[in-house]
């Protein structure tokens, strides 16, 4: 039960160093990044739920 203990607190602070280190020291993406990045997000997420479809059938 220590050890549970132990390895959430360290998970919590480890998440909570990455949204104040990311907060800080992140630059905002150029619009056309963005757009490049949605261009691929939507095939990219349907192919990820039928490859774990597949492989919850197989």
């Amino acid at each position: 039960m220590t050890q549970l203990l132990l390895l959430l607190v360290l998970v919590f602070s480890a998440v909570a160093l990455m949204v104040v280190l990311g907060e800080r020291f992140a630059r905002p993406l150029p619009p056309e990044r963005v757009r490049q990045l949605q261009r691929w997000l939507l095939p990219l997420v349907g192919l990820m739920l039928l490859l774990s479809l597949a492989s919850q059938y197989w």
